[in-house]
C-alpha cells in the first residue's frame, strides 16, 4: 500500500492537500505547523474517529481535538494504491455527533465504488493489520516511539509464531480466563463464594428448621406437660377453695358462737352485779366498804350501848318534892310563926326543890334524848336491836362480797367477751383473707400463683411455639431447601470443575505464552539489535525484549543489558525506533507493505545517529512506504 495524495478539513488543516511519493517522504514544517495533525488524519482516513470516546482530565479525544478550527464539517479524502490498484477513500461528518462515518471508497478517477471496503474494515483492509497493531508498529506518533503490548498485536505473533490465526492472543485469552476465574472466584466474591454462602445460609437454615422443629416438639411436649398441670391445679385450686372456705365459715360460726356465749355470759354478770348492787344500795349501809362501816357501826352500838344506859336510868322527883313540900311548910310555919328560920329554910327548902326539879328535868331530856337517839340509831339501821344491827352487818358483808364476786365475774365476762369479739374480729379479717384466693400464704392462693404462673407458662410457651412456626413457615419447605441444596452442591461442584479447568487452562496458557515467547522475542531481538547495531554504529550488539515489549540494549563491552531507565533519551528513542521496526518486520502482513508513519521521533539524535538514522530509514524505504515529519531540516541530509 502507498499514499499518493491527501486532502484534510481536519483540525488546522482547511482543506490542505499534501501529495506523497514512493520511498521516504520527508515533510518539513516548523513547529504547530500541522505535522501531528497530518499523521492524526491519515489513521482516521484508515480507521476512522471513535465518536463514543469522553473527554476526562488529561485527555481529549480524537473528534474533539482534531475538530477544524474553521467550523466546517471534519472531512476529507486519500488517494492510495493498493494491489496494484488505485482507490480513493472519503471520509464525511453528516452528523456533528459521528464525525467522519460517511465512508466512501472508489477507484481513483471513476465513481466504482470498491466493494470489498466500508468505513469499518477499510484501514485493516489495506494496510492488512488492525489500527491497535497498526498504532504500536508502523505509527510512530510524537513521543511514543516506545512500543506497549497489546492483545491485537499479541495476536498477530501467534500468528506469526504458530498457526498464522489471529483469532486471540495470549493477553486476552488469559484476560477472558481470569474473567470467567474471577466471574467464579476473587477474594470473596464470584459465582463459588455466592453459592457457598448460598449453601451455607440453605444449611444454616435448614439446620435452624431441625433444630426448631426439635425445639417446637419439645415445647410443645413442655406446653402439654403444663397444660396438664394446669389442669390438676384448677381441680386442686377449686377443691383448697370449696376446703379453704369451708373451714373459714366454720372458724367463723364457732368464733360466732364462742362471741354469743360470751356475751350471754357477760350479760349474765352485769344482771347479778346489777342485782347486787341494787342490793348494796337497799342496803341500810349505802354500797360503802365494809372496813368503813364496821368502824361506824361499832361506834354506833357503842353509842347504843351508852344511849340504852343512859335512857335505862329512871330519875326520881322524889327530893324535889319533899324538898318543896318542906319549902312549903317551912314557909307555912314562918307565915305561922314568923319566925326568920322557918323563911329562910323555906328560901333553902324551895331553892332546894327548884334544884332538884330542875335535875329531875334535866335527867328526863337527857332520857328523852338518849331514847331519841337511840331510835334514830335504830331507824338507821332499820333495826330493833344492836343485835339485829350486828346481824344486818353480817348480811351486808355477806352481800358486798357477793358483790365483789359478781364484779370479778363481770370482769371476766367482759374481759372473755372482749377477746371473743376480738378473736372474731381476727377471724372475720383471717376469712376475708383467706377468701382473697389471688394473694396470702394460704394454700389456696400459693396453687392459685402456681396455677397463673403454669397459665403464663403455657402462654408463653405458645407464643414461643407459634413464634417458631411463623419462623419456619418464613423459612420455606424443608424438602425444597433439600431440594434447593442438592441442586447447589451439584452446581458448586460443576463450577470447582470449571474453576479447577481454567486455572489449569491459565497454567497451560501461560507455559503455551512462555513458549511463544521464547520463539519469538529473540528473533524481534536479533532484527532490533540489527536495526539498533546500524543507527549506533555498531556499538550496541543486543537487544533483549519482554512480552510486554519493553527492553535492554547490551553493547559490547557490557556484561549485562542496560535497562531503559539507564540509556539516554537519544539512545532509547533508537532502542524503541528498532523495536519498531522489527515489530513491522516480522509482524506486519508479508507482500505489498504499508507505510510506515514517523511523527518526529528522531529529535533526540545527535547528528552522526541521526545521519545513521536517515541512512536506515532510505534502505527500508527501499521496500516500504516513508513518511516523516521533522521541524529539522538536517533529517534529511
Amino acid at each position: 500500500m502507498k499514499i499518493n495524495k491527501l486532502t484534510a478539513s481536519f483540525g488546522k488543516l482547511e482543506n490542505e492537500t499534501l501529495s506523497l511519493h514512493d520511498g521516504l517522504n520527508i515533510i518539513y514544517a516548523p513547529n504547530e505547523s500541522g505535522k501531528s495533525t497530518w499523521c492524526a488524519f491519515i489513521m482516521a482516513m484508515l480507521y476512522g474517529v471513535d465518536s463514543s470516546e469522553r473527554a476526562r482530565a488529561g485527555y481529549l479525544p480524537d473528534k474533539l481535538r482534531y475538530a477544524p478550527w474553521s467550523g466546517a464539517p471534519m472531512e476529507g479524502s486519500m488517494e492510495l494504491t493498493a494491489d496494484r490498484r488505485d482507490i480513493t477513500i472519503t471520509r464525511r461528518t453528516r452528523t456533528k455527533s459521528a464525525p467522519m462515518k460517511d465512508f466512501s471508497a472508489v477507484y481513483t478517477g471513476s465513481s466504482v465504488p470498491v466493494k470489498e471496503l466500508n468505513g469499518s474494515n477499510a484501514g485493516e483492509m489495506l494496510t492488512g493489520v488492525s489500527k491497535d497493531v497498526f498504532r504500536r508498529s508502523a505509527f510512530i506518533a510524537q513521543g511514543t516511539v516506545a512500543v506497549s503490548g497489546s492483545p491485537e498485536l499479541e495476536k498477530r505473533i501467534n500468528a506469526i509464531v504458530s498457526t498464522g490465526e489471529e483469532s486471540g492472543s495470549f493477553s486476552e485469552a488469559d484476560e477472558r480466563l481470569r474473567a470467567w476465574q474471577r466471574k467464579r472466584r476473587y477474594n470473596r466474591k464470584g459465582m463459588l463464594p455466592e453459592l457457598e454462602a448460598k449453601m451455607d445460609d440453605t444449611q444454616r437454615r435448614l439446620d435452624d428448621m431441625g433444630g426448631s422443629i426439635g425445639d417446637v416438639e419439645s415445647l410443645e411436649k413442655q406446653l402439654e406437660e403444663t397444660k396438664a398441670r394446669c389442669t390438676q391445679l384448677e381441680q386442686e385450686v377449686t377443691d383448697a377453695r370449696r376446703r379453704q372456705r369451708r373451714e373459714a365459715l366454720d372458724r367463723l360460726n364457732a368464733g360466732r358462737a364462742e362471741l354469743q356465749r360470751s356475751s350471754e355470759e357477760h350479760d349474765a354478770a352485769m344482771t347479778l352485779l346489777s342485782q347486787r348492787r341494787e342490793e348494796l344500795g337497799a342496803s341500810p349501809f349505802g354500797s360503802r366498804e365494809p372496813e368503813e362501816l364496821e368502824e361506824e357501826v361499832q361506834a354506833d352500838l357503842n353509842e347504843l350501848e351508852e344511849l340504852r344506859a343512859e335512857a335505862a336510868r329512871k330519875p326520881e322527883p322524889l327530893w324535889g318534892i319533899v324538898l318543896m313540900v318542906l319549902a312549903v311548910a317551912a314557909a307555912a310555919l314562918y307565915t305561922s310563926l314568923d319566925v326568920l328560920a322557918f323563911m329562910i329554910a323555906a328560901a333553902v327548902f324551895c331553892v332546894g326543890a327548884i334544884v332538884m326539879l330542875l335535875r329531875y328535868g334535866k335527867e328526863r331530856g337527857a332520857a328523852a334524848a338518849a331514847l331519841e337517839r337511840q331510835t334514830a340509831l335504830l331507824r338507821k339501821y332499820q333495826a330493833r336491836s344492836t343485835g339485829e344491827i350486828k346481824a344486818a352487818l353480817e348480811d351486808y358483808e355477806q352481800l358486798w362480797e357477793s358483790a365483789k364476786e359478781a364484779e370479778q365475774q363481770e370482769l371476766h365476762t367482759r374481759r372473755a367477751y372482749e377477746s371473743a369479739r376480738s378473736m372474731q374480729s381476727s377471724l372475720e379479717e383471717s376469712a376475708l383473707g383467706e377468701l382473697d384466693f389471688a394473694s396470702g400464704d394460704s394454700e389456696t392462693a400459693r396453687l392459685g400463683r402456681e396455677l397463673t404462673a403454669a397459665r403464663g407458662e403455657a402462654e408463653r410457651l405458645s407464643q414461643q411455639i407459634a413464634g417458631i412456626n411463623g419462623r419456619l413457615a418464613a423459612m420455606g419447605d424443608p424438602l425444597v431447601l433439600s431440594s434447593s441444596l442438592s441442586c447447589m452442591k451439584e452446581e458448586y461442584e460443576l463450577i470447582c470443575d470449571e474453576y479447577d479447568a481454567i486455572n489449569l487452562a491459565i497454567d497451560t496458557l501461560r507455559e503455551a505464552d512462555t513458549e511463544i515467547q521464547s520463539r519469538f522475542s529473540p528473533e524481534l531481538g536479533r532484527v532490533a539489535a540489527g536495526y539498533m547495531s546500524a543507527v549506533t554504529g555498531g556499538r550496541y550488539s543486543d537487544v533483549l525484549i519482554n512480552r510486554d515489549f519493553t527492553a535492554k540494549a547490551r553493547t559490547k563491552d557490557d556484561v549485562v543489558a542496560r535497562d531503559a531507565e539507564y540509556l539516554s533519551a537519544g539512545t532509547l528513542d533508537i532502542m524503541y525506533l528498532a523495536v519498531r521496526l522489527a515489530v513491522c518486520e516480522l509482524a506486519l502482513p508479508e507482500g505489498e507493505t504499508c507505510p510506515l508513519i514517523i511523527d518526529d521521533a528522531l529529535v533526540n539524535l545527535d547528528e552522526t545517529r541521526l545521519e545513521q538514522a536517515m541512512a536506515l530509514l532510505r534502505e527500508i524505504a527501499k521496500e516500504r512506504q516513508i513518511i516523516l515529519f521533522s521541524c529539522r531540516k538536517t533529517d534529511g541530509r
